[in-house]
């Protein structure tokens, strides 16, 4: 029995990841491109496929799950308009601030949100394995250091942070991880996490060679978001961590 083709929404089609996302999506047998939205100027064409934002309720009507990387205010009217339809959404945005990602929470209760700052599955080892350094190691000290392209906006990375938070969590009582940001050239991403103590160092290095790792692991999330139930998910939900 050959399976439906999911319906997709590029919302950031005209950016790094969702152009890349869009392209990976068009030759991929699993997907079909409902429509690809961004700002544009008056007058640009894009293709009979494209919509402006301004109608993104239009493009989710005929859709099955929403695939956001925009900017941070744009991605939660995005998820406004994906609840109102009842769509689950797949969001690699970063940069929220706390009120946003309380909306984003609470949105999470109406259909099913992917949200991560990072789709590979590489890096969600890494924090695995940087939370269990941590608890094995409640001494040693831990920092990281992260370093991408010169046109990234955000500082630290949203897997810089999320790095961090692992960490904390696997010790209670460490309430700070220092971040260094570095922004050079065309990195795509590339995140250090040292732990030094007495006489010794440990490094775990996870460094992105393409941004078609991301885009690849944002389409395999909309694959299996799409029959979830409404909640809030993660890498670790997608990997069975949890």
């Amino acid at each position: 029995m050959v399976q439906k083709a999911i319906r997709l929404v590029i919302h950031g089609a005209g950016g790094r990841m969702g152009s890349r996302v869009a392209g990976l999506a068009a030759t991929d047998a699993r997907f079909e491109l409902a429509a690809c939205v961004f700002h544009r100027a008056p007058g640009e064409s894009r293709g009979a496929r494209t919509f402006l934002s301004v109608d993104l309720p239009k493009a989710l009507s005929g859709a099955d799950v929403l695939v956001d990387f925009s900017a941070a205010g744009a991605s939660v009217s995005a998820l406004e308009a994906a609840a109102a339809a009842k769509k689950a959404a797949v969001v690699g945005t970063t940069g929220f601030s706390g009120v946003q990602r309380a909306q984003i929470q609470a949105l999470s209760k109406r259909i099913p949100v992917f949200l991560s700052p990072n789709f590979s599955r590489g890096v969600a080892v890494l924090g695995r394995l940087a939370r269990e350094l941590a608890r094995l190691l409640p001494a040693y000290d831990a920092a990281i250091l992260e370093t991408h392209h010169k046109a990234k906006k955000d500082a630290p990375s949203g897997t810089a942070l999320r790095l961090a938070q692992a960490l904390r969590e696997a010790r209670p009582d460490q309430t700070q991880v220092p971040i260094s940001s570095q922004r050079l050239g065309g990195v795509v991403g590339e995140h250090a996490i040292t732990f030094a103590g007495p006489f010794e160092r440990i490094e775990i290095v996870h460094r992105a060679d393409s941004r078609a790792l991301f885009a690849l692991g944002a389409l395999d999330a909309a694959a299996w978001l799409r029959r979830k139930r409404p909640g809030l998910y993660g890498m670790d939900d997608w990997l069975g961590a949890k």
